[in-house]
């Protein structure tokens, strides 16, 4: 028997049918085990536990809201759902919000329904599992005949198995599973991986350490290593953000926001585009995933520390941009004046000077000889304006 222990808010409908079609070529049963407790089977974990041979879940665990919902980007203008007038004893059904999701939703329920007919379980619960969205606990799954029993972990379930009779292919099997040797079979690492990136939080992070490390790369050239991490952060944010449900709103509001983070340090405004670009990434965040979803939720501390890490990236330019007005001027032609300098050579009015290592025509309201040390008091185009120093005879 393989068994196949679940935890899920859902996936993608195309890897979905991949496994199911798995689970119904299989040679030998399959179990699916949704544990250990405190998991659940949603969305396209409840079709794989319809599929399966044998469907289990441990105390504490949950299944359903099958609802099938279209990834990618949500537009500004979509519209709530009309309600129709609730059923007997049911929750309020919700109307498709047009064409395409009622030919996806009557797809989803003639799906679910098959499987459950195949596997003889219950088929009205499984199609209101995707009409209205409704949940079942691993008691109430038992009692609805969603779930063939409970068990607190494999062992239990190879022990409940015993002597059950399923259907592999065209024939009928009794189990014979009591005191079967357990092999587990972990995940490799780029299952991880992408389990990983995909976790809206994860998802935000890779965003904002992207766009920041373009950001320094860009302030400062050639530094190479926040360019190349930036880079590689921000491709891994746009593939998660590939995958997950997002409204135009909220990523219009995460770009503003970066934007008005990059106008305060190409022109600093004292905190004015910083905090207001801190505050428009928050809200963006805030309202970027679909939180109708299980688990496409971002957390609030991410949010929290995202708000602190830009309000103190506002500040520290804010302060620089304070302390900078109270230095003297260090280029352009207004960092040429009060230098000191040395005549090289002179007639009348008008000479040449050295000063800050180049050579400069220079004139004087009175008259210098070489070698005398001057100030710089003005500019003149391609003229300094000089004048001997006043400590000098």
């Amino acid at each position: 028997m393989v068994i196949l222990q679940m935890d899920t808010p859902g996936g993608l409908d195309s890897s979905m049918r991949e496994i199911i079609r798995a689970i119904l070529a299989s040679p030998v049963p399959v179990a699916s085990f949704v544990a250990p407790s405190g998991a659940r089977a949603a969305s396209a974990g409840t079709y794989i536990l319809y599929a399966s041979h044998i469907a289990v879940m441990a105390p504490g665990t949950n299944l359903g809201a099958a609802t099938p919902i279209a990834l990618g980007v949500k537009p500004f203008g979509d519209k709530e759902p009309e309600k129709k007038p609730s059923e007997p004893g049911g929750k309020q059904p919700e109307a498709p919000r047009n064409a395409l999701e009622a030919k996806a939703v009557n797809d989803a329920v003639a799906y679910i329904r098959g499987l459950a007919e195949l596997r003889n379980r219950n088929a009205d619960w499984a199609e209101r599992a995707v009409r209205e969205a409704a949940s079942l606990s691993s008691t109430a799954a038992v009692r609805e005949h969603a779930i063939d029993f409970t068990a607190v972990d494999v062992n239990d379930l190879l022990a409940k198995a015993q002597g059950r009779m399923v259907r592999v292919g065209q024939t009928e099997v009794r189990l014979d599973t009591a005191g079967l040797a357990v092999q587990e079979f972990e995940p490799d690492w780029r299952t991880r991986l992408l389990s990983v990136i995909t976790d809206p939080n994860i998802a935000i992070i890779l965003m904002m350490v992207g766009i920041y490390g373009l950001i320094f790369e860009f302030l400062a050239p050639g530094t190479m290593l926040p360019g190349t991490i930036g880079g590689i952060c921000l491709l891994l944010g746009l593939y998660a953000l590939a995958l997950l449900p997002v409204s135009f709103a909220g990523l219009g509001l995460v770009l503003l926001g970066v934007g008005l983070t990059v106008a305060e340090a190409h022109s600093p405004s004292f905190g004015a585009f910083g905090i207001g670009g801190g505050m428009a990434v928050i809200l963006g965040a805030t309202i970027l995933f679909d939180t109708d979803i299980p688990g496409l939720e971002v957390s609030r501390p991410l949010l929290g520390a995202i708000a602190v890490a830009i309000l103190a990236f506002s500040l520290v330019v804010a302060r620089l941009a304070f302390t900078s007005r109270l230095h003297r001027v260090a280029t352009g032609a207004e960092g040429m004046i009060g230098i000191s300098g040395k005549v090289e050579s002179w007639t009348g009015l008008t000479g040449y000077v050295i000063a800050h290592g180049e050579r400069w025509k220079a004139v004087s309201a009175e008259p210098l000889v070489a070698g005398d040390p001057v100030s710089v008091t003005g500019r003149n185009g391609l003229a300094l304006e000089v004048a001997r120093r006043p400590n000098d005879t």
